[in-house]
């Protein structure tokens, strides 16, 4: 992951998973809809109804963990060995497998989504929140150890990742008490976003600067404009999850109003089916009786 590449790829999934929870809380939002039980089910049934039940949030955390490691695997040229055999023997490729580690278990953070969302009789929220606490919480820690010799450019960079991870952390950490939360939702997408635009970036100031020429650690300018860039992304990832919520209430204005008017139309159906019912029962009764008074002499002795 030491390379230009092994920052896009998991900056990209990030930034996508980002845009994809962006969409999913802006509906939300628009609606006063529960993130746990969406109350907008789909129209169709069948087979293109099982299409909105697919946890592609889950699957694309599988996908993009398998492929993660998989390229962190065939970086290593003499291979992913654990210890040498030397004596005595000393560990080996620690950031490889500190990279490893991250990639495991965001798969098996997708893995849980899938499970709790298509395989368990009910979905279980606590189960797929409190996975991810633990996977941020661990790699936290595999953060501040990864940092150990880095200087200067570097690590002002990995410092201020760690500081949107802590925050991500904590805001997961309090969706356990409360999952449908939306405000934290949206913090938590913020946050992800974050994630995702700050590791690209990461790839081109360490990689390939834009001028041409390595940013320098003695320079306290550099350091400084490292800084004002991650201020730039906080308003670009804060205007682009607005910008989403927009096109989204825009696009619902626009089609909702003909759900509404079915509905409506539905409803005073039924509305006006129920008043004339209601008015013709006195009448109803009123004419049985008449039948029913002309028998009651004949009946007598």
């Amino acid at each position: 992951m030491g390379n230009f590449i092994g920052h896009m790829y998991p900056g990209l999934f990030l930034l996508s998973y980002g845009l994809y929870q962006a969409i999913v809380v802006s509906k939300a939002v628009i609606f006063s809809d529960s993130l746990r039980n969406p109350s907008c089910p789909p129209r169709n049934k069948g087979r293109c109804a099982k299409l909105w039940e697919i946890p592609y949030g889950g699957l694309l955390k599988i996908v993009m963990g398998s492929i993660l490691i998989a390229y962190e695997i065939n970086c290593v040229k003499d291979g992913l060995i654990l210890m040498n055999r030397e004596f005595p023997p000393r560990f080996m490729h620690p950031k490889e497998w500190q990279h490893l580690t991250m990639f495991i278990l965001l798969t098996l953070n997708g893995c849980v989504d899938v499970t709790s969302k298509n395989l368990l009789p009910q979905r279980c929220v606590i189960l797929e929140k409190g996975t991810l606490v633990l996977s941020f919480y661990v790699l936290l820690m595999l953060l501040v150890s990864h940092v150990q010799g880095s200087a200067g450019v570097e690590l002002e960079i990995h410092l201020l990742f760690i500081l949107v991870v802590f925050l991500l952390m904590l805001v997961l950490a309090a969706e356990l008490w409360a999952p449908n939360a939306l405000l934290l939702s949206m913090i938590e997408t913020f946050l992800f976003l974050m994630m995702g635009s700050w590791l690209m970036q990461a790839g081109f100031i360490l990689y390939r600067p834009v001028t041409g020429y390595p940013w320098q650690d003695d320079d306290i300018s550099d350091i400084m404009f490292i800084t004002t860039f991650f201020c730039w992304h906080v308003m670009i990832n804060a205007l682009c999850l607005l910008g989403i919520y927009g096109i989204s209430s825009f696009w619902h204005r626009c089609y909702s109003p003909s759900l509404k008017m079915t509905g409506s139309k539905e409803a005073s159906y039924h509305a006006s089916t129920e008043g004339p019912v209601y008015k013709l029962l006195p009448k109803v009764e009123r004419s049985e009786k008449d039948e029913q008074v002309p028998l009651l002499p004949e009946s007598s002795p």
